[in-house]
């Protein structure tokens, strides 16, 4: 399997990944969750490593599944997960930083990890400046809580502003 470097973080991943979504969430009914576990398993040994998913899956129900199944690869894969909705009255956004924190605890429970590798926004907050929203994620990284930082479907200004951050 091919290796790509995200940005210039040196975060290194499979040129293939995995989002894991519609394994509990999107597209239906949940999935055999045996089924699924042994899915992503057989996605590491033919050498995938990065494994996208979202407290907002299930929600919740996806970052165990994907904390589950990759809890015997630690240091070997990468997974992603997001921030930024209110799951409790979804599709409206929450990126206010006591929020920010209260799911990266949350998350960092469910996957069964000490550090949340990549941990991105899920959709801009129009009602949070994104220099709060990166000032407390880099708060979190300062904390040993997350490794990497990024933005979904952010435009260049906003993701210029919060990498001034």
């Amino acid at each position: 399997m091919q290796k790509r470097n995200l940005g210039k973080s040196n975060l290194e991943v499979s040129a293939m990944g995995l989002g894991c979504m519609g394994m509990s969430f999107g597209y239906g009914p949940a999935a055999d969750k045996k089924e699924m576990i042994s899915l992503i398993r057989t996605a590491v040994e033919r050498g995938v490593t990065f494994f996208d998913t979202a407290e907002a899956y299930g929600p919740f129900t996806n970052e165990e599944l994907v904390g589950e199944a990759l809890a015997p690869f630690r240091g070997q894969v990468v997974i992603a997960t997001k921030f930024g909705f209110d799951v409790d009255a979804l599709p409206a956004l929450n990126s206010r930083p006591e929020h920010i924190k209260q799911v990266a605890d949350a998350s960092l429970e469910r996957l069964r990890v000490d550090a949340i590798d990549l941990f991105y926004q899920h959709r801009v907050d129009p009602n949070v400046p994104i220099e709060d929203v990166a000032g407390t994620v880099k708060e979190l990284s300062e904390k040993g809580k997350v490794k990497h930082f990024g933005l979904s479907e952010a435009g260049a200004q906003t993701i210029r502003r919060a990498h001034a951050i």
